[in-house]
């Protein structure tokens, strides 16, 4: 518990320097692209056509409720194009800066976290495009819309707290890496993301997929955006589990980060 105060704690003192990071890295990342960091919002809009496309036309789905299909994906894609590049790049976002970390002044802690805001900072973009998209396709804002700053935090948490795990793991044993790389291809068929079932049969089957901390985030995101429910009361007992689950990965995270960032630099 003491590691977990002390991580916190550097977040917090840091978190002004954390955010002159995030912005250099996202302002870095496109800087030789013409059309800047507008890709950060055309190349998901690709993606999600290529999706609404294979399973809206190809493959038509008629187990997603009461919603269209390309709104449904759309609310619910949206905080993939977060999710995805934040695990993958925050997992090796210590061991990519080893060159670094001897002539840093800050705690390396606070690495993966400007990493993941700076993938924050293009996902809000995004989203305020999905908005306006959405309220074209007869969805407009909603008084639910209210409850999407709470989801956009817990995704941050759970980001920030997986993170420590991974790049401290990462940074240790190189193949974690493509283990995590590997994981992410999966998980997007593993999160209610493209596909939809109420009614499992057997049921427990249904109860193994909602222990997946990201289906909570996605469907969180569905009901503020299309504005069907209060998620993170109406699922009360979810809401607990997940930030139960999220509070536990940054109590290991952070033991795990303290125990060997002073040999960080020696697994160069």
């Amino acid at each position: 518990m003491r590691s977990a105060l002390t991580v916190l704690n550097e977040q917090i003192k840091n978190f002004y320097l954390v955010r002159r990071l995030s912005a250099y890295e996202m302002k870095s990342s496109n800087n030789d692209n013409y059309l800047g960091i507008l890709w950060e919002i055309i190349n998901p809009m690709i993606q999600i056509a290529i999706y609404w496309y294979v399973f809206g036309f190809i493959m038509p789905r008629s187990d997603i409720g009461d919603d269209p299909y390309f709104p449904w994906l759309l609310a619910g894609i949206s905080v993939w194009f977060l999710i995805s590049p934040s695990i993958t790049l925050g997992s090796k976002a210590i061991y990519s800066r080893l060159n670094m970390i001897s002539k840093m002044s800050f705690p390396v802690s606070v690495i993966p976290t400007y990493v993941i805001l700076a993938k924050f900072y293009q996902h809000l973009m995004l989203l305020a495009a999905v908005i306006i998209i959405l309220a074209f396709s007869g969805y407009p804002p909603t008084f639910y819309i209210v409850q999407l700053p709470y989801f956009l935090f817990a995704t941050l948490a759970f980001l920030v707290s997986l993170s420590l795990i991974t790049s401290t793991l990462t940074t240790i044993i190189r193949d974690v890496q493509m283990v995590i790389q590997s994981l992410m291809r999966v998980l997007l068929y593993l999160t209610p993301i493209l596909w939809f079932k109420d009614k499992w049969n057997p049921a427990f089957l249904g109860q193994i997929m909602r222990a997946n901390p990201l289906y909570y985030i996605v469907e969180g995101y569905r009901a503020a955006l299309l504005g069907h429910s209060w998620y993170l009361v109406d699922h009360y007992k979810y809401t607990l589990y997940f930030w139960v689950l999220t509070i536990v990965l940054f109590i290991i995270g952070s033991a795990l980060h303290l125990r060997f960032r002073d040999r960080f630099v020696d697994f160069k």
